[in-house]
């Protein structure tokens, strides 16, 4: 357990760079189990297997700083990547033009900035927002939106202990909802898989950086604002271990219609 003390928690998890999509900050703060399909992994060969054929081109929508994307061993001559806040859009371009990936500063609203049919495969890893009804448009057919989501009631432990109650808020991102409005934009789902995850965090540092970092969980966060709650969080760390909260996961395959 640390020795530091609450204020001094509260400045290292306020001032750490909350850039990118990287967690490695949290080494040694907080730990999350991985789902057991390896998407990374997935991905990459997924991207190897197009590169071999020519003529062929990829789209990772909500790339973050590209880290993910970054693992593959090999692109198709036309690749893709979007992102929307401004410190991603540099981090990914650092990172994955010098690997022949074009990164492309885009809103994530529809519509995306590419014709119909011009992707062979499309991917994301936890995008915060999904517009099934674009994916199929930008797919040719034949085509597939390979990606990993975020499921339902995803650290919301952690969520409601800053915000109360969220029982409607749980039900958000279903994994059968979103396969309902996969197939709704006209997508054959071919595969679906589910996983629950453990999230430890060790100190009210970690609680900071993740908030500051995934903005959507707790939207009006601020040290000042949330310093009476946080300092229950870190009393309660203090006494009993570690805060425990879990994620859902889950990957999705959808195929565009021949």
């Amino acid at each position: 357990m640390t020795t530091a003390t609450f204020d001094e928690l509260l400045k290292v998890g306020g001032s750490a760079d909350v850039t990118g999509w990287d967690f490695s900050w949290l080494d040694g703060r907080a730990t999350e189990e991985r789902p057991p399909w390896g998407y990374a992994r997935l991905l990459g060969g997924r991207l190897a297997r197009l590169a071999a054929v020519p003529g062929t081109a990829s789209l990772d929508i909500q790339t973050g700083g590209g880290e993910v994307l970054a693992e593959a061993p090999a692109f198709p001559a036309a690749a893709v990547a979007t992102e929307s806040w401004p410190p991603n859009v540099a981090a990914a371009t650092g990172r994955l033009h010098p690997r022949g990936v074009v990164v492309v500063a885009d809103p994530d609203e529809p519509p995306l900035p590419f014709a119909d049919g011009a992707f062979d495969l499309v991917t994301s890893r936890h995008p915060a927002t999904i517009h099934w009804t674009e994916i199929a448009r930008v797919l040719r057919p034949g085509g597939s939106y390979f990606a990993q989501h975020v499921g339902p009631a995803s650290a919301f432990e952690l969520i409601e202990f800053f915000l109360g109650p969220k029982p409607v808020e749980r039900r958000g991102r279903h994994h059968d909802d979103e396969a309902d409005a996969a197939r709704a934009a006209g997508l054959d789902v071919v595969d679906l898989r589910t996983a629950r995850t453990r999230i430890e965090i060790h100190d009210v540092a970690a609680v900071v950086y993740l908030l500051r970092k995934v903005i959507w969980w707790v939207p009006d966060f601020t040290v000042e604002r949330y310093r009476d709650r946080l300092r229950e969080l870190h009393d309660l760390i203090h006494r009993d271990g570690p805060f425990v909260t879990y994620s859902a996961r889950h990957l999705i395959e959808a195929r565009k219609p021949d």
